[in-house]
């Protein structure tokens, strides 16, 4: 398995799973589960693990690539909510591989068990009795757990350490040391105490105070150590040299004030606990221990410590980490069971070396930038890269847009798209003459095949386009979709874009077919929003602009619906109406399209999402008009009843009632759900989006993938938010302002 995953921040969530499969880190049956949420822990399976549970509460999981360690590739699970911490990560740990990847070492990988024995009356021949029973009480011991003997592992020492309490009586301290093989073993460890304390006593004298084990595991210390040559490290007009030395200056500063090693060593943390956490271990009983190491030296001071050659600049890491990879919390977590797989580790150990080098290259990420730019820079930028990803943005576009996003000041998903936008329209260079809106069904979908109404509201300048003349042939770009392609209208059976794009040059009569047709769009395609229509009603818009052919609206609407026909078989011809008119609709077609324009007195408060499941209308359209031949009069029930609910929220929606409009968009979810166009993707955007305050939500077209819609009085932001958090796309309803 290959850890190099290059550019994962510019794919969506499926693809950088499908990235993870294809590379051998996931199987398809892990990917589809992590996808449909399926790894998710469960109000049920919370209830089992810890006590007065009354939920879960969910932190973004992601991945660190690039991690090789002592010659293997590792992948790198993070659960973290701070930004810049996976992108600071991937690029160390990939600066790293370029000279030879990480290394690391476990001196050992034994838990300490304490019993504290008080009032002891002599400690020096006290902790000499203690040794003098040493094989006894080793093999006492090691009868508590016989198994964990038979597994390789069990007590393998003790020592004593003599102390005397404040109040100056005296102290002695037992200490067994406990290999717990793959076990984080924090419940092995207390078991023994707990069974050796009164024979201690007893040997020793004195009163038994505690028995537990401490989480200064330093017979469990990892080392891990990296490598980079200082040219690597040029960044903004700053040397690399410079930058070096910039960073042992800072190591360094950390090594004396204990002021800054404390922030020094949180950030060590920033990439220790994220994949602690992904794989279930303690992560409090790990940073206790970091930080009680820290300190064993009678100060605080850093975990980490760089210097440099003269060819390279060494980073070295030092502490105790005793973790685990089997046990009752991992069993009970399937996403935690997930994320130790997708590691690649084959035991404790190993685990422990893979978070020390995280641990590592964090520290070499942090104090690289504080050495450099400083730190707000970096995070400014990354989160103008998450933006502009999220977008779905063209490749030869993406950096230009970060810079051009990050120099506005405006790191919001409004400015990326309008920036987005302008980089469009100047590559392409031409004049955006053809407009058309997108459509959100609210009510009525699929019923309205069978003559029943639709509630449709408008996506407004969903799409623009642009027409000129190259003299090289027919070609179509939507940079959007990722698509820019010669369209060769001499196959007899042109499909698709060529297809719809003859149809529209027939018609027309336009003998000209050297056009570069250019499309900038705000729609997804195939996701239930009107894409097909509304670029169709652009481009013939466009044309219309470029030769001067005097079209009507309504030739506009006739001519998109037989681009519609083409695409889809059966179309209700709502999508065009939408799309060349742009206002609210109720509509009915009963063998011709009846439409009523509804009068809002404002946009409804909706957010529209999607993901990355595509939704093919014609063929959920097949699906029902299969099943409904099998029980007609059911389905017939069905859809008057969504015939009956959208008639009414047509009333509702312009009285503002949008109580009465989200309850019969949840009712005819349901319903929509039952006639089998509904997905697990689906369902979860939607309770994502109930949860989150709004008051209905529903799927939005075809379904069998695609989209929903929400309406949200007052909440927009927070259901557009929750959506967000999972990594669905959105738009809110200030685009459907007209």
């Amino acid at each position: 398995m290959d850890a190099r995953l290059k550019s994962l921040y510019r794919l969506n969530v499926s693809e950088r799973v499908a990235a993870l499969v294809k590379h051998g880190w996931l199987s398809d049956d892990q990917a589809r589960a992590l996808l449909e949420g399926r790894t998710l822990l469960s109000v049920r399976q919370a209830d089992k693990i810890i006590e007065n549970v009354i939920g879960t509460f969910a932190l973004p999981l992601a991945v660190a690539p690039n991690f090789l360690l002592n010659g293997r590739d590792f992948m790198v699970p993070m659960v973290v909510e701070e930004p810049s911490i996976v992108a600071a990560l991937s690029n160390a740990a990939r600066l790293a591989r370029d000279n030879g990847g990480f290394t690391a070492s476990l001196t050992d990988s034994r838990l300490i068990g304490q019993v504290h024995l008080v009032d002891v009356p002599d400690q020096a021949a006290a902790a000499h009795a203690v040794h003098d029973h040493e094989v006894e009480l080793l093999a006492a011991a090691n009868e508590v757990h016989p198994r964990l003997v038979a597994r390789g592992g069990g007590v393998t020492g003790l020592a004593t350490r003599p102390g005397q309490l404040a109040d100056g009586r005296t102290l002695l301290t037992v200490h067994f040391k406990v290999n717990t093989c793959d076990a984080m073993g924090a419940n092995l460890v207390n078991t023994v105490c707990e069974a050796m304390a009164p024979r201690l006593a007893e040997i020793a004298g004195g009163r038994i105070a505690m028995r537990i084990l401490s989480n200064l595991s330093d017979e469990s210390l990892v080392t891990a150590r990296m490598r980079i040559r200082p040219e690597q490290l040029d960044r903004k007009g700053i040397e690399g040299s410079t930058v070096a030395r910039g960073i042992v200056d800072a190591a360094a500063i950390a090594a004396c004030d204990p002021y800054r090693a404390a922030t020094h060593n949180k950030g060590i943390m920033n990439g220790i606990d994220p994949l602690a956490i992904a794989t279930a271990n303690d992560w409090r009983a790990i940073e206790a221990g970091a930080h009680a190491h820290a300190a064993s030296g009678g100060s605080y001071t850093s975990l980490t410590r760089w210097w440099l050659d003269e060819e390279f600049l060494h980073g070295e890491i030092v502490l105790p980490l005793k973790v685990g990879t089997v046990g009752g919390t991992l069993e009970a977590n399937p996403q935690a069971a997930l994320c130790l797989a997708l590691t690649g580790v084959r035991s404790a150990g190993e685990l422990a070396e893979l978070m020390a080098a995280a641990g590592l290259a964090q520290n070499f990420a942090a104090i690289r930038a504080l050495a450099s730019t400083g730190i707000q820079e970096g995070h400014m930028r990354l989160h103008a890269r998450s933006i502009v990803a999220s977008l779905d943005a063209p490749a030869a576009d993406f950096d230009r847009a970060v810079e051009r996003l990050v120099a506005s000041g405006e790191v919001k998903d409004w400015k990326a798209r309008e920036i987005l936008e302008d980089i469009a329209r100047e590559s392409a260079a031409v004049k955006m003459t053809g407009t058309a809106a997108g459509k959100i069904i609210l009510l009525g979908e699929h019923a309205v095949v069978y003559g029943s109404h639709a509630l449709a509201l408008p996506i407004p300048n969903a799409m623009r386009a642009g027409v000129r003349s190259n003299g090289e042939g027919l070609r179509l770009k939507i940079p959007a979709w990722h698509t820019d392609v010669k369209l060769d209208l001499r196959e007899p059976e042109a499909r698709g874009f060529a297809a719809t794009a003859a149809l529209i040059l027939d018609a027309l009569e336009i003998p000209d077919r050297s056009l570069d047709i250019t499309v900038i769009s705000h729609l997804p395609r195939a996701m239930g929003l009107g894409s097909s229509a509304s670029l169709a009603v652009a481009v013939i818009r466009a044309l219309d602009a470029e030769f001067s052919l005097g079209l009507s609206d309504g030739d506009v609407n006739e001519l998109a619906f037989r681009c519609e026909t083409l695409a889809h078989g059966t179309p209700s011809g709502v999508d065009n109406t939408l799309a060349t008119y742009g206002e609210p609709l109720l509509f009915q077609n009963r063998g011709q399209l009846e439409t009523r324009p509804l009068r809002l007195s404002a946009s409804p408060p909706v957010v529209v999402a999607w993901g990355d499941e595509p939704g093919l209308t014609a063929t959920q359209v097949a699906g029902v008009r299969e099943r409904r031949l099998r029980s007609p009069e059911d389905y017939d029930a069905v859809f008057r009843r969504i015939d009956e609910l959208t008639q009414r929220s047509a009333e509702a929606l312009e009285a503002a009632d949008y109580r009465s409009v989200g309850d019969a968009m949840n009712l005819c979810h349901g319903l929509l759900n039952g006639i089998g166009v509904s997905t697990p993707t689906l369902e979860r955007m939607v309770h994502i989006a109930r949860e989150a305050g709004a008051r209905g939500a529903k799927l939005t077209g075809g379904g069998g993938g695609g989209s929903i819609v929400a309406l949200c009085p007052d909440n927009v932001d927070a259901v557009t938010a929750a959506l967000k958090s999972y990594g669905f796309t959105t738009l809110a309803s200030e685009w459907l302002e007209t």
